[in-house]
């Protein structure tokens, strides 16, 4: 009897522990899961507040743009271009004048280039010069108006460029996207996570590329703004085009006085052209002289032959 009754209380012992059990490793379980779910969470607020906070600074440009292009416009961004024909008697001295007064004013020689006629096979000596200057644009006005004291404008002809709007929202936008790589390095700083790292990292190499390419973009606009652009033709000749309303007596006086000149032009470059060929002249005069003394004696002893 004593046994039974010790059985039976050990079996409810035995049944009650393993209840407890039970319920402890439950309850371990549940608190495990609420700790990982909690990591997860933060981990999912820290990410998605690193997207919404890029997402946010992105937006800026947006918002600041009209702005800031509305409070530029004072100060316009002008791209001045200028061809220019010129003629001129004395070639060497005026290509010289251009090329010291480019120099003398701050501006450089972009590029050059020059063509000497052959005074063999033309009346007038073809030289020319073809040249690219970039003047600075408070100086451009001086550099015209020497050209023109020296040289004979035969045409000019002025485009101007307002970039004002396309760059006041380069420089909105540049200083947005610099506001954007401060706010990313901040995050990237109190990132936790790798895929935080990487979200971050990756939006930061986009920032800097779009930066490097704005501040370009703006160089070149200010080099184009700051130095005006001369494209300038320069032709030698022997007269100069009358750039002036002329009376009626005036066009009959030079005609007549310029078709003198073209005689007397006409008249050197015959002597000129005979000295230059006189080598085949000799020879051709040689070998004609030859055939008609052949032709000659030949027909002398035909002439013998009938008569005997």
């Amino acid at each position: 009897m004593m046994r039974k009754k010790v059985s039976t209380g050990f079996i409810v012992f035995m049944m009650a522990g393993l209840l407890l059990f039970g319920c402890g490793s439950n309850k371990r379980s549940d608190l495990a899961a609420e700790s990982y779910a909690d990591s997860n969470s933060a981990s999912t607020s820290m990410m998605g507040s690193a997207k919404e906070e890029t997402a946010l600074v992105t937006e800026l440009p947006e918002e600041k743009g009209q702005e800031q292009v509305e409070s530029g416009l004072s100060d316009r961004k002008l791209i001045k271009t200028v061809d220019m024909n010129v003629e001129t008697r004395e070639f060497d001295s005026l290509l010289a004048m251009a090329e010291k007064r480019t120099e003398e004013l701050g501006g450089y020689i972009e590029n050059l280039s020059t063509h000497n006629g052959s005074m063999y096979t033309e009346y007038r000596s073809q030289r020319s010069a073809s040249l690219t200057l970039r003047i600075p644009r408070e100086n451009l006005d001086t550099f015209l108006a020497d050209v023109a004291t020296e040289g004979n404008v035969t045409s000019r002809n002025e485009h101007v460029e307002d970039v004002t709007l396309a760059y006041v929202d380069l420089e909105s936008h540049k200083k947005a996207l610099q506001t954007e790589q401060a706010r990313l390095l901040e995050l990237l700083e109190r990132a936790e996570t790798m895929e935080d790292i990487i979200t971050i990292e990756q939006r930061l190499s986009a920032v800097r590329y779009q930066l490097e390419s704005m501040e370009s973009q703006l160089r070149t606009y200010d080099n184009r703004v700051d130095y005006s652009t001369v494209y300038l033709y320069i032709s030698e000749v022997e007269r100069l085009t009358p750039v002036e309303t002329e009376t009626i007596w005036a066009r009959m006086g030079k005609g007549f006085m310029g078709s003198l000149s073209d005689i007397g032009i006409a008249l050197r470059e015959l002597g000129v052209g005979i000295i230059v060929y006189l080598p085949y002249l000799i020879l051709w005069g040689a070998g004609i002289t030859g055939i008609l003394l052949l032709v000659r004696r030949r027909i002398r002893k035909n002439k013998e032959r009938i008569e005997k």
